[in-house]
């Protein structure tokens, strides 16, 4: 099916579905999702590629004198929301975001992310994606502001009685499933509050625009539930943050690029360099995948995040892990990314290390099959395990000194991006906070 099909496709599904408005969406760069959304009437325009927003109220995007800037819909996205009534339904259209002059825009996250696709493509890859995105569901007050309560008591795999989210998470499932999600699994995490939902892998441009819709819509039927789902990494103390572990393989030819079944592990060459291409920028892609001063409270050791650059076929405490399954199964595990990351930036960055690890033949280190949270500072060191940053701080040194990394990110989205997060560090580092007043407050 070509374009004009595809636009035409649209225009008649819409008009099935008695469409009444259509939200063009797209991410900030930091994947905070934005709407405009436009009458049904406007909707031949819009497919035409020829609406225009201001750009310069979006962060990241672009000064007052540069504003102006156009929505192109991608028609393969558009699905109607199933929580709206049949009779004045509401659709959405995920859009990249282009210059006047007819060229992407460089601060566009899903832009960038298919500009790193082009780079597989040429070298004959492409990357396919499954997410493993983990949140907490809290209760809200008499206000409907969101608290840090939860009356459940459950933990991994658990079921009602003690898992008070199940409703909830179960109106999740079926509202993605409708909207075209195939749904692998959903369970109960390990923290209280805490759940996952896992779908089914896909290219890596899907696998993103899936990500984005998948926050929106538990944050809206969590809404419905009266409860506030968050992917905040770390909103509780003591306990487990929540991740979002990244499937990533590699085809070609039609075939996982991953596997082998004569090499070592079933692992290909191409997985070995792409391991290797991970492991060696995996501190500078801290700033992009874990992008908040909170992420890296859920990045210390004893709550089965990652903390240190190693990878294994078994154990679960290294940055990555590969699964056991092979074939057209065969994958890797990057275990540090967390849900508050820009998805399009997130597996972007991924892939470039990966490709980077490829183009330099690069080779891993031998796997680590023990326990390495358990493993002393001399023994790390004596084995070459490196260690992730332990603040944004220190996540914007490395990315600043990693070119391939720069360099994935594009200019624009790498100088507004870590502004953004240096202006943030400074404003965390000059407040006064509660466990200050509690240390400090009588003691002085």
């Amino acid at each position: 099916m070509d374009d004009k099909e595809k636009r035409a496709a649209v225009l008649q599904r819409a008009e099935e579905w008695g469409v009444k408005f259509v939200r063009l969406q797209f991410t900030d760069i930091f994947g905070v999702l934005k709407n405009v959304a436009i009458p049904v009437d406007q909707l031949p325009k819009a497919l035409n590629n020829e609406l225009m927003f201001d750009g310069s109220s979006i962060e990241g995007f672009v000064r007052i004198e540069e504003s102006d800037m156009y929505l192109r819909p991608d028609p393969d996205t558009f699905v109607v929301f199933p929580w709206r009534p049949h009779e004045g339904s509401v659709a959405r259209l995920i859009c990249d975001v282009y210059n006047p002059d007819g060229t992407p825009f460089a601060g566009c996250p899903r832009c960038t992310l298919k500009r790193v696709m082009a780079e597989a493509a040429a070298m004959g890859f492409t990357m396919n994606a499954g997410p493993e995105a983990e949140f907490f569901l809290f209760h809200t007050d008499a206000d409907g502001r969101p608290t840090l309560e939860t009356q459940d008591r459950a933990g991994y795999f658990d079921l009602t009685p003690v898992d008070l989210g199940e409703d909830a998470r179960r109106d999740m499932v079926l509202t993605l499933e409708q909207m075209g999600f195939e749904i692998e699994a959903s369970h109960h995490e390990v923290a209280p509050g805490q759940h996952e939902i896992d779908f089914k892998y896909a290219e890596a441009l899907t696998t993103a625009d899936r990500i984005a819709t998948f926050k929106f819509v538990v944050r809206t039927i969590a809404q419905r539930h009266g409860l506030h789902a968050t992917f905040m990494p770390k909103p509780i103390f003591g306990i487990n943050g929540s991740g979002m572990h990244a499937n990533l393989s590699l085809s070609k030819d039609g075939k996982n690029a991953f596997d082998d079944p004569s090499g070592e592990l079933g692992l290909s060459k191409v997985a070995y360099n792409f391991i290797a291409g991970v492991m060696t920028h995996a501190r500078a892609m801290t700033a992009v995948t874990n992008p908040t001063i909170n992420s890296y409270k859920r990045l210390v050791p004893g709550y089965e995040a990652p903390v240190y650059i190693a990878w294994s076929p078994r154990n679960r405490s290294p940055l990555i892990r590969v699964p056991a399954k092979r074939g057209a199964s065969t994958r890797i595990e990057v275990r540090h990314p967390d849900p508050s990351c820009n998805p399009y930036l997130a597996l972007a960055v991924l892939l470039q290390a990966g490709l980077d690890g490829i183009r330099k033949g690069l080779t891993p280190p031998p796997p680590t099959d023990k326990n390495i949270f358990a493993m002393a500072p001399a023994e790390l060191e004596a084995e070459g395990i490196g260690i992730l940053p332990g603040s944004l701080e220190e996540a914007i040194s490395a990315l600043e000194q990693d070119e391939v990394i720069r360099a994935a990110l594009g200019p624009h989205i790498y100088e507004r991006l870590t502004l953004a997060q240096k202006l943030e560090c400074d404003e965390y580092r000059t407040r006064v906070h509660q466990w200050e007043i509690e240390q400090y407050l009588t003691k002085f």
